[in-house]
Parts: C-alpha cells; sequence; structure tokens
C-alpha cells in the first residue's frame, strides 16, 4: 500500500494543476445538484420492531386520515390572578385563538376547543388548545409554525399569559456557530503548530470543500433517498473534523520530510506513502464505525451514519490526492519563515566551504528533545505510576455512568427562557406533570374488548386520569388516552407502559411520544452490545493488519473503551446528576439522550483509533527498522505528540462549540463527545499507550508465526520505502563519508 500511495502522491504534485481542477468540478458539480435538487422532506421517523411502531401503523390502517404520528401542539392559557378562564372575556380570547388556528394553516387536521373538550384545570385557571397537524414535525412549513405562533401572540397581548409547547415548534437547531468556533480556533492552533499560515490554511481548506461535497451530495440525493434534513448534522460535524485533522498529518509529514533533505516531489511522496496509509485506515475505523450504526436497525440512524461515513471517505481521497496537489502550488512557503532562513543560511554558508551540521547529518535540529520526547521518556522512567493513575482516575470519573438512565429529554429540560419549557411549566402546574406525555393505547377489538382495556388500566398504579375509548367507524379499533402521574420522562411513567402492556394481551398496544420514547431507549439499550461487539471487533482485526501485533489492538480497544465509559460518567454527572450543570447551561436535568452510548461509540471510537494509529504507527515504523522498544516510543513522540495534540485539540474545539447550544440534545452531545476525546487522546493515548508499551517491551510487537503468515502485509509503515526510492541528500552524505 505504501508504494502504491507514494507513487499516487507523487503523481498528484506533478499534476498538480488537474487534480485540483478535478476537485474543483466536482465540487460546482455537487453544489449544482444540491441546487437544482427538489427540496426534500424530513425522513418519517420510525422505529421497526417496537410495539409503539406497531401501534402506529395500525393506526394508520384503521383510522385513515387520522394522522397517527402527525405533529402535536397545545396553547396553554393562564388566567391573570383572581380571574378564571372561564370568564366571558376570557372565553371570547380563547374561541378567537382557537378560529385563527383553524384557519392558519392546511397542514391543520383538528384544532380542539377546551370548552367542549374540557382541558380546563379543576381551579379554572388554566387551559389548553389541542392542534393536530397531518404531518409530522419535520415536515411542517414556516408558513405553518409562524401562524401557530401569531395566534399565541395575538392572545398574549390581550392580558392572558399564552405559552405554547408540543413538538410542532420543533426544528432543527441552526448550524453554523459551532461550526464556526471550531474552524477558528482550529485555525489558531494549526498556525501555533506549523508556524506558516499557508501550511495552517491547506488543511482547513481541504475540510470545508470535502464538507462542502459531502453536504451538497447529502442534499442533491436527499429527496430520491428520503434522506431529510436531519442526515447532514452529524456528516457535518465528523466531516469538518476529521477532515482537518487528515490533512494535518499529512502536511506535518511532508515537512518532516523536507526537513530531512529531500526534493518537494519525494518528499510529497514519502507523505502520503507514510502518513497516509495511516489516513487510509484511520479512515477506515470511522467508516466502520459509522457504518456500523445500521445494526440499531433505525433508519433515520442508519441514513446518518452511512451519510457520514461517506464525507470520511470524501475527506480521506482529499488528504491523498489534493493535498499533495496543493503543496505542490505552496512551494517553500508550506515552511516557516524562520526555518526558511535557517535554510537559506545554511545554503549560504555551504557555498563558502563552510560544514554545517544540517549537511553532515541529517535531522541534527530535531535531535534537540521537544515536549514529546522529554514525555516520552518521562513515562518509560515510571510506565507503572502513569498507568495506575491514568486507569485510576479514568475509573473514578466513569463511576457516575452505573447510575445511567437514559430516556428522550421532553420540554422540560429545556430552557426557562422558550416558550416550550413555559407552556410545560403551566401544564404541570394546571393538570398534572403527566398531561405533558399522555399516552395512547390502541385496542384491536370491539367495545367490548375495549370497555375491558380502560377497566384493567383503572386497576393499575400511576395513571391521573383515562378516557373512554374512542371507536374507528368500523367498530373493530378503538383508542383510549391515560395521563400519567408523573411527568413523560420519569421512571414511573415507564414503569406504567410496561405495566399496561404486561397486563393487557397481545391485542392491546401502546403508543404516542412518550411510549415511543420508551421503545426508542430500549432498543438503543439492546443494540449496544451486538454494535460494540461487531466495531470493536473489525476494528481489532483491521488494526491486527496495521500494526501486525495481537497485544496492541487489544490495549487500543480496552484504552477505547475506559474513556468512553469515563466520558459517560462525565455526563451523567452533569446532566442527569447536575454537577457542574451551571457552568454548561444545563438549567434542568433529566435522562441521559438515550441514543448517547452508542452515538458516543460510534463516533469515538473511530476518532480515538485515529489517534492510536497514527502514534503508534510512528513507533512500528521505528521499530521494524531496528530501533528498541523504548527507543520506538520515544521516536514515536517525538514526531506524532505534537501533531496528535493539535489534532485532538482542533476535534474537541469542534464538539466543544457544540455546548453553546440552546438545545439540551446538542448541549449533551457536544459536551459528550468533547470530553471522550478529550480522555482518549490525553489520558489514554498520551499517558496509559506509552505506559503499556513501555511494560511490555518487545512483547507488544509480538504475533504469532501461523497469523503472520495469513495476515496481508499492507507495510503502513513504508518499510518497502526505503530500498524502492531514492535518498535524501543528507543520506547520500554519510554514505559517502
Amino acid at each position: 500500500m505504501a508504494t502504491f500511495l507514494y507513487k499516487l502522491g507523487r503523481s498528484a504534485f506533478r499534476r498538480r494543476r488537474l487534480v485540483a481542477l478535478l476537485w474543483v468540478a466536482l465540487l460546482a458539480l455537487a453544489g449544482v445538484g444540491a441546487a437544482t435538487a427538489p427540496t426534500a422532506t424530513s425522513s418519517s421517523f420510525s422505529i421497526p420492531g417496537t410495539e409503539a411502531q406497531r401501534a402506529f401503523d395500525l393506526l394508520e390502517q384503521r383510522f385513515p386520515g387520522g394522522s397517527a404520528d402527525g405533529a402535536t401542539a397545545r396553547v396553554v392559557f393562564k388566567a391573570p390572578a383572581g380571574q378564571s378562564m372561564k370568564d366571558p372575556a376570557n372565553k371570547a380570547k380563547v374561541d378567537k385563538t382557537v378560529a385563527e388556528l383553524k384557519d392558519g394553516s392546511d397542514q391543520i387536521a383538528q384544532v380542539t376547543d377546551p370548552y367542549t373538550a374540557q382541558t380546563i384545570s379543576r381551579d379554572g385557571s388554566t387551559a389548553y388548545v389541542s392542534v393536530a397537524y397531518k404531518v409530522n414535525a419535520m415536515e411542517l412549513t414556516d408558513a405553518t409554525r409562524d401562524a401557530l405562533k401569531e395566534a399565541g401572540h395575538h392572545a398574549q397581548g390581550q392580558g392572558l399569559t399564552v405559552e405554547i409547547g408540543g413538538d410542532a415548534l420543533q426544528s432543527m437547531p441552526e448550524q453554523g456557530a459551532g461550526e464556526i468556533i471550531g474552524v477558528v480556533v482550529a485555525g489558531i492552533v494549526l498556525v501555533i503548530t506549523f508556524g506558516s499560515l499557508v501550511a495552517a490554511g491547506l488543511p482547513l481548506l481541504t475540510a470545508i470543500i470535502g464538507v462542502g461535497i459531502g453536504i451538497s451530495t447529502i442534499t442533491a440525493l436527499a429527496s430520491v433517498l428520503d434522506l431529510g434534513t436531519t442526515t447532514s448534522t452529524l456528516a457535518m460535524m465528523i466531516g469538518l473534523a476529521v477532515g482537518i485533522d487528515y490533512a494535518l498529518f499529512i502536511v506535518s509529514r511532508y515537512r518532516a520530510e523536507l526537513a530531512e533533505g529531500r526534493e518537494k516531489e519525494e518528499a510529497a511522496g514519502r507523505a502520503v506513502g507514510t502518513a497516509g496509509s495511516a489516513v487510509v485506515f484511520a479512515g477506515l475505523t470511522v467508516v466502520i464505525a459509522l457504518v456500523g450504526l445500521a445494526v440499531v436497525n433505525i433508519p433515520m440512524l442508519t441514513k446518518m451514519g452511512f451519510a457520514a461515513a461517506g464525507t470520511v471517505v470524501i475527506a480521506v481521497l482529499i488528504a491523498l490526492s489534493l493535498i499533495p496537489a496543493l503543496l505542490g502550488f505552496a512551494g517553500d512557503k508550506v515552511v516557516a519563515r524562520k526555518q526558511r532562513k535557517a535554510d537559506a543560511g545554511r545554503g549560504q554558508s555551504q557555498g563558502q566551504g563552510q560544514s554545517p551540521d544540517r549537511q553532515g547529518r541529517p535531522g541534527a535540529d530535531e535531535e534537540k528533545p521537544n515536549a514529546g520526547t522529554r514525555w516520552a521518556r518521562f513515562v518509560l522512567r515510571r510506565p507503572l505510576m502513569v498507568l495506575l493513575v491514568g486507569v485510576l482516575g479514568l475509573g473514578a470519573i466513569a463511576v457516575p455512568a452505573a447510575s445511567l438512565e437514559m430516556g428522550l429529554p421532553d420540554d422540560g429540560v429545556k430552557p426557562v427562557s422558550t416558550s416550550e419549557r413555559r407552556a410545560y411549566d403551566l401544564l404541570s402546574d394546571g393538570f398534572g406533570p403527566g398531561f405533558n406525555g399522555p399516552l395512547l393505547v390502541v385496542v384491536d377489538g370491539d367495545k367490548a374488548a375495549a370497555d375491558r382495556t380502560v377497566s384493567t388500566i383503572k386497576g393499575l398504579e400511576g395513571w391521573a386520569h383515562v378516557t373512554p375509548p374512542t371507536p374507528n367507524e368500523a367498530g373493530d379499533t378503538a383508542m383510549i388516552t391515560v395521563v400519567p402521574k408523573d411527568r413523560p420522562s420519569s421512571v414511573e411513567t415507564e414503569e406504567l407502559v410496561h405495566d399496561i402492556r404486561g397486563a393487557t394481551g397481545d391485542d392491546v398496544l401502546v403508543t404516542g411520544a412518550t411510549a415511543m420514547n420508551i421503545d426508542f431507549s430500549q432498543k438503543m439499550n439492546d443494540a449496544l452490545l451486538p454494535y460494540l461487539a461487531l466495531v470493536v471487533g473489525l476494528a481489532f482485526l483491521l488494526l491486527m493488519v496495521v500494526f501486525r501485533s495481537v497485544l496492541v489492538p487489544l490495549k487500543a480497544a480496552l484504552g477505547f473503551l475506559l474513556s468512553v465509559v469515563a466520558a459517560l460518567g462525565a455526563v451523567v454527572a452533569v446532566f442527569q446528576w447536575g454537577w457542574l450543570g451551571s457552568l454548561f447551561g444545563v438549567e434542568q436535568t433529566g435522562p441521559i439522550m438515550s441514543m448517547m452510548p452508542i452515538f458516543m461509540v460510534g463516533v469515538v471510537f473511530g476518532l480515538a483509533m485515529d489517534y492510536e494509529v497514527f502514534l503508534v504507527t510512528r513507533m512500528r515504523e521505528a521499530y521494524v527498522h531496528g530501533a528498541r522498544p523504548g527507543e520506538a516510543i520515544v521516536t514515536g513522540f517525538k514526531h506524532g505528540a505534537r501533531v496528535v495534540t493539535a489534532a485532538a485539540v482542533i476535534m474537541i474545539a469542534v464538539f466543544a462549540g457544540f455546548i453553546g447550544s440552546s438545545e439540551q440534545m446538542v448541549k449533551m452531545i457536544g459536551f459528550g463527545l468533547a470530553v471522550a476525546v478529550l480522555f482518549d487522546a490525553f489520558v489514554v493515548r498520551m499517558a496509559i499507550v506509552p505506559a503499556v508499551l513501555a511494560l511490555l517491551g518487545h512483547k507488544a510487537w509480538w504475533l504469532p508465526k501461523w497469523l503472520g503468515r495469513v495476515l496481508p502485509n499492507v507495510d503502513v509503515e513504508g518499510e518497502a520505502l526505503t530500498t524502492a526510492t531514492p535518498a535524501a541528500p543528507a543520506e547520500k552524505e554519510l554514505v559517502k563519508a
């Protein structure tokens, strides 16, 4: 592989105008496709194989036109102190709002009058209007949402307190702020790392091009493949992060090859042949992790995973072809100005007959110990202490993960500044917290079966209100609304759902947003171990091919699991327990988003293996070239620690930019991923990994002979390049000497 990539890098460098033109043309083509593609509606959210989904499907069949999975909204009215919602003046305002809502949009299926539906609190202080829509929340038009908000605002201005809740106001968080923050921080880190604006600009430019192609392609295919508006979120986040990182590794290796005295084209070839090999395998681990989301069998997650994986593939291809092409355009400017002046001075001294160390000793400047070298030597002196501190420290942080409660956050965790949260609180105060998440029980049977179901439910605990059955026209199906005593995301409400299912037969199904969330959480929980086994297993085999070792991949996988569990512990401590919650803008604690563990496993595993591959590949490169195990560790840190540190800081910055979001789910994802990368890069890869390798010594690189014959030799270290390519001028000087 190294030889093939070496030739690819040299070819791209030599034919840089053609390569750059092809990528620009591809970006333009994707952009035109996105601009001319029909507007895509959001992909419908479904959870195949769950009871809640079967109930929705049955409702669609038996109650045609009922829009069982359509969006809903609640306009909540609170009378001024000393007044009642039954007062004629207040009733007239509500009636006007109901009429305005009915005429507001053709997407509305039904608007209920609180005075006929009896949705007025016992003390008369609170009432709410229920609005049902024909389409799901993400398919609502802006005009429909605006009509809903305006109806509430008109009533608000007439003395009543009016707030709007429900998923009808749900929309994807505006993108841009998080990415901009991440790109700005990435630019600063790259400038500090390279000391050259040109070298720092290349990873940013290529990452933006890659994300542009990926997102434009997703947009162009969204209508055909039913990708929806949510699919590009993960693709943008991951594509931006890995795009910068992969380019960073190639550019860094190119500069190192130039420092060895090689010609630019040769340096580009070697950079792609060595660091490029690591990029390929690191990219494969990310793709495996993202494509593996299909194991969960939730269409939305599968599409998100495949879309993000496609963006990662584009990032890898750009790193292997566009980066060497742009390095050809950059010339000497890719090297820091200070270094260029030093090189010019040495060249002038050589012309005057002086014999500088650089020509006599290749890499003499690099022999000065840097921070990576000093840290590696420190670990080598105290490997057991570093290992214990790292493992015990992450273990302590992971303790809260044992108390993990999963669910989907409701409006109760939103900031109090939002109308949804205020409507949630008004309903809780006026009717009880369970009114924010009613259960819908579907009875596949006649009136007698429905009546028996009502009696059975009333014999259970945990319900506050049970409505009479509502049959369909054929009389073979009925709907029953059950209002729990507790809030939708509580353990008590989940127990009520399980109790209803356990006490009734197979012809009774429980659904609704709350039940759907419970089933979603259970499905995610059930899929976690199979997904983990698939992803870690495939990546273990892949890393065994890369490092030709059994213990190194095993250590990599175990270290990853430690960092992910520690990150989950931190998420639980902040978002479930409320520790340091005010620091991160957490106004209301609650269950951890049910997709968080699988999401973190998928995303963080791929990124963690990036650092493992880039750092340990350089160690193995030194080891196979004759270095002792300790020397190989020092060499790996000497050349890789600075770059891996920069890459991790960039990744953390990209994810941390989302912590400022007003959406609890986005905030949680940003925090979880940022903390996971922090733990994995700086504790696991930078401390635990070298400590374990130091303790293992030669055994770390042990591979059974029979397995060595079976595994393909992909030559990630570029060993073949030492004999197949010309030596650097400095190396030739040593041979002559």
